[in-house]
């Protein structure tokens, strides 16, 4: 079995203070980054660090997070097999599960965009990034982790954790093809936008996506390297991006 917990980059702290004493007001601009790693979710970190700001507020519940997790392991496609996750931003190159394949995939129903302001992770109250979501609408190329049986409630419960924190995102079970055109179709779990959240951005012009990008930074580090280490991630598997490689060049020209 296969465990990834390769770390996002992160920066170096500064003047040795903490991520919760800067934590303590929304119009920060955070001069410290944290690598996110699968203990940190085991162990529930970034909540602990979250819960004592005002931040907490924009929090689901330990209750509501729970509650979500347990739904989605009712609605199994298959109750007794294995589980496919899709991953198409930092899943791709920091997916922190425990799986025992990983395979190139095709989304269908749903596209890949920045669609959703970042105010913990890449970005702060005053100065908001954006990291990517899935929306309705055409097909999205990404990657597959195949999740053991024995091992789906400790991984849905992790990835809950990760990417559920704020409800920005909607569990479902969705329809994928597995290596190329001639591979396998699967119902996989994919975090698609909710977009009934505060924080969900609709279209955005690309000048608007990269004034958001340029300079924002959150806990996990700049929304710019958010976008790099996603575009590093298709291109090493062979996928191409117009949209994000766009993005990317208007960056690299400022």
């Amino acid at each position: 079995m296969l465990s990834k917990n390769d770390a996002i980059h992160a920066l170096p702290l500064n003047h040795g203070r903490s991520a919760k004493h800067l934590l303590q007001s929304h119009d920060l601009a955070y001069s410290v980054t944290m690598s996110i790693t699968r203990e940190d979710l085991e162990q529930d970190r970034l909540r602990t660090i979250l819960d004592n700001t005002p931040i907490a507020s924009a929090l689901l519940s330990e209750a509501a997070l729970e509650a979500s997790w347990r739904a989605a392991l009712a609605s199994l496609p298959d109750p007794n097999g294995d589980v496919w996750l899709f991953g198409y931003g930092s899943l791709i190159w920091n997916p922190m599960v425990e799986y025992s394949e990983r395979v190139p995939a095709m989304l269908y129903g749903y596209h890949r965009g920045f669609y959703l302001y970042s105010r913990i992770n890449r970005g702060t109250w005053d100065n908001p990034g954006l990291v990517l979501g899935l929306d309705r609408g055409g097909s999205c190329q990404g990657i597959a982790f195949r999740i053991p049986a024995i091992s789906i409630e400790t991984e849905l419960k992790m990835l809950w954790r990760r990417e559920m924190m704020t409800g920005a995102y909607l569990p479902r079970w969705l329809p994928m093809q597995l290596k190329g055109k001639n591979g396998p179709r699967v119902k996989a779990l994919a975090f698609v936008m909710n977009r009934q959240h505060e924080s969900y951005t609709g279209r955005l012009p690309d000048l608007k996506v990269v004034s958001h990008l340029r300079d924002a930074c959150g806990l996990y580090g700049p929304a710019r390297d958010y976008l790099r280490h996603t575009l590093e991630g298709l291109l090493k598997e062979g996928f191409r991006d117009p949209y994000l490689a766009r993005l990317w060049a208007q960056l690299e020209s400022d």
